[in-house]
């Protein structure tokens, strides 16, 4: 599904029209890439956690010339899906 396939979905499902809902997902996605940025946690009851991790320096290979090379330190976002969504 794409997004223009989820805010089909979601204006059908909410009765909504399809520019109020692409208004509410682009705001839903604002909010949630605020928080991350900000390096806090977003929980949605029955959906899943939205959180950012801390991922170490590597060493990897270059795969075209197989040498190493230092991969550097960075920030991810991780998706723990919740108990309801596991389920279903």
């Amino acid at each position: 599904m794409n997004k223009a396939e989820l805010i089909s979905a979601m204006a059908a499902e909410s009765g909504l029209s399809k520019a109020d809902s692409q208004k509410a997902l682009n705001a839903f996605i604002a909010s949630v890439s605020k928080a991350m940025k900000a390096g806090d946690k977003v929980a949605l009851v029955g959906f899943g956690t939205f959180s950012v991790a801390e991922r170490a320096s590597r060493m990897g290979i270059n795969p075209s010339t197989k040498k190493p090379i230092q991969i550097e330190a960075k920030k991810v976002v991780k998706f723990k899906a919740g108990a309801e969504l596991k389920a279903e």
